[in-house]
């Protein structure tokens, strides 16, 4: 699979960058050094502290989720779908053009 599309899974930036549950498991099997197979799917607060301070470093981005989002995170999907969203505005905010814009078509 290439290119930038997205396999329901979780969020593609670009080729190559995408955060998705594989990426997620990866990151928590390192908390506890085990392998992604054995974490479980429902995330203690220590482990999503973990798991989103490694996903900032990661894709260079500063996560800002509030309370009431932060609480309602309980499994690992839960987690993929709050930080993937995050990633994605980040890579994308809103109020600026795409890359691919062309200002000069802009109206004055």
């Amino acid at each position: 699979m290439s290119g930038d599309s997205d396999t329901g899974t979780g969020t593609r930036l670009g080729t190559g960058t995408r955060f998705g549950r594989a990426e997620a498991l990866g990151m928590l099997a390192r908390y506890g050094d085990r392998s992604p197979e054995q974490v479980d799917e429902h995330l203690g607060s220590l482990e999503l502290t973990w798991l989103l301070a490694q996903a900032e470093q990661a894709y260079g981005v500063q996560l800002d989720l509030d309370d009431e989002r932060l609480d309602a995170i309980r499994t690992v999907d839960d987690a993929v779908a709050a930080i993937g969203a995050q990633i994605a505005d980040a890579a994308h905010p809103s109020g600026r053009p795409s890359a691919g814009a062309d200002a000069r078509t802009a109206a004055p």
